[in-house]
């Protein structure tokens, strides 16, 4: 008992008893990410050569043809996005679109996504930031801010 708090694990799920009631289910720790170019499960690139990225591809770097469409999808929708940093050569194409899932109310469940389209050569970062990663619960600092920076390619 840690802090006044009792844990226990029950078919794979932990609960907290103490400062109120936590549920939560275990997982492994994530694997550490590539610096500089985004692991396959990050991107997803249709046959047309349009892009969808990920959580999984924060802090990365990531290529797209000129004239394409690239698509951040983050999971939460708590995410707030900040747009392209040059909009000359990645411009958002439309407003943030925020789908929701079925979850305890302030949960955040759900995707926030934002497309960009490729305008001219040259690179671009996008950004998304968050203060909260639940109902009362702040987002420790490597949760909190997402960024992809993005090379358009002629």
């Amino acid at each position: 008992m840690a802090g006044g708090a009792l844990i226990a694990v029950v078919f794979g799920i932990v609960i907290v008893f103490g400062q109120g009631l936590r549920l939560g289910a275990l997982q492994s720790a994530p694997s550490p990410s590539p610096a500089v170019s985004a692991t396959p499960a990050a991107v997803t690139v249709t046959s047309s050569g349009d892009m969808t990225v990920t959580d999984a591809a924060n802090g990365q770097t990531i290529s797209i043809g000129l004239g394409h469409t690239l698509t951040v999808t983050l999971n939460s929708t708590y995410w707030m996005f900040e747009g392209s940093s040059d909009p000359g050569v990645l411009e958002q194409a439309g407003q943030p679109i925020y789908k929701g899932t079925s979850c305890v109310p302030g949960g955040g469940c759900g995707t926030a996504s934002l497309r960009f389209k490729a305008l001219a050569p040259g690179k671009a970062v996008v950004k998304a930031s968050r203060t909260s990663c639940g109902e009362a619960l702040a987002c420790a600092p490597d949760q909190s801010t997402y960024s992809v920076t993005v090379i358009v390619t002629a």
